[in-house]
């Protein structure tokens, strides 16, 4: 009998449906960033492109890793996992030393490459993904245990929050305890341990914003944005403010008036409120519509992977993209405190649309495959 090699074997079919929507936030994203930016960026650069050649260049680094992922496939991924979970740690280290991080806004978050900067709190998210996919994987008969399903995952997560409050990165820190919680759950962690973790971690938030004063501030902007518009309150005013004056169809792209020097971080954490300006209903409905496909897909991918490795990394890219953008979207309507996290794939920033885009080479690796391991079904114990 002949031997089958990769020439004979046919072509993996990819999630098309998850790849469009992929494809189009990435789009619609380079739009608003140059609408978002182009007037501030030519009067302090001289270059209205300049946002969005620099967000171009990042796409195509991306996108190759993108399909990188998908052509060599995820499986490659776990003999991975704790060299990147090492690199990424090492990179939170280093951008804590003066000298090699770079300090912007109060923050040390970035690490300077040329003319690029990195932001290891990204890679970090992806390494965590990736850890715990490997890990609950091998550990699946295991994960009930408390000594090796729980303890092992929480001391690893909080090490990397803990480095990530450093920064400061509040934000990124809250999401990593997020993502644990969501897959340990559904991996069939018992569930008097988790609301365990989350009572004890209660008190700990409370400590953390109340000892600091840049998030106590946020805070009560967050409890009455109008009543501190002028000062504590502005962003979420502005914000707010921006997306109600979008009306059902928006004041056309290019159009919004509170990009220009109003809103703080437009072509960033704030460009959903761009779109809501200028798009109205209908742009932010296309916004959710995208989001809601990707996720819908990346969970379909997750019950259907070919194995459990699979299954959980496609959980957890699918909560990595999905969370960030509830998170993102919440805090442009005033509904969360504002946090400093990017949305996934549309905002500007390299290091945020480099790891959205390999995370998605991940999820079209995983939905090409073919079988049915599912997901852990919880006891009603």
């Amino acid at each position: 009998m002949r031997e089958l090699d990769e020439r004979t074997l046919p072509a993996p079919i990819y999630d098309r449906l998850l790849l469009w929507a992929v494809l189009g936030l990435t789009t619609l994203g380079m739009v608003m960033i140059y609408s978002a930016s182009a007037v501030a960026a030519a009067e302090s650069l001289g270059d209205s492109f300049h946002y969005v050649k620099r967000q171009l260049v990042t796409a195509g680094l991306g996108l190759g890793l993108m399909v990188l992922a998908m052509r060599t496939g995820y499986r490659r991924l776990e003999g991975m996992a704790y060299p990147l979970l090492l690199l990424a740690l090492v990179s939170l280290v280093l951008v804590l030393i003066p000298g090699i991080g770079h300090l912007a806004g109060g923050a040390r978050r970035w690490i300077r490459l040329g003319g690029l900067g990195f932001q290891p709190a990204e890679l970090a998210k992806l390494a965590i993904v990736v850890y715990l996919a490997r890990s609950l994987a091998r550990k699946r008969e295991k994960v009930r245990t408390f000594s090796i399903g729980f303890l092992p995952h929480t001391l690893v997560v909080g090490l990397f929050a803990l480095l990530l409050l450093a920064q400061p990165d509040f934000g990124s820190a809250v999401l990593l305890g997020v993502l644990l919680f969501v897959m340990l759950f559904c991996a069939g962690a018992k569930i008097s341990w988790l609301v365990g973790s989350v009572l004890l971690s209660i008190p700990v938030l409370f400590h953390l914003i109340a000892t600091e004063e840049y998030r106590l501030r946020r805070f009560l902007a967050f409890l009455d944005p109008w009543k501190h518009r002028r000062d504590i309150g502005y962003q979420v005013a502005e914000s707010l403010t921006s997306v109600g004056s979008g009306g059902l169809l928006g004041q056309g792209l290019g159009a919004g008036k509170k990009k220009l020097y109003y809103l703080p971080e437009a072509h960033t954490d704030f460009i959903f409120s761009v779109i809501g300006e200028e798009l109205g209903l209908v742009g932010i409905a296309l916004l959710v519509l995208l989001f809601g496909i990707l996720i819908w897909r990346g969970i379909r991918a997750a019950l259907f992977a070919p194995d459990a490795f699979g299954a959980y990394l496609a959980l957890g890219c699918t909560a990595l993209v999905g969370l960030q953008a509830v998170l993102n979207m919440l805090v442009a309507l005033g509904l969360l405190p504002t946090k400093g996290l990017a949305l996934p794939f549309v905002s500007y920033g390299g290091s945020s649309l480099v790891v959205s885009l390999w995370a998605a080479g991940m999820l079209l690796s995983i939905s090409s495959g073919s079988g049915g391991f599912l997901l852990p079904q919880r006891s009603a114990r």
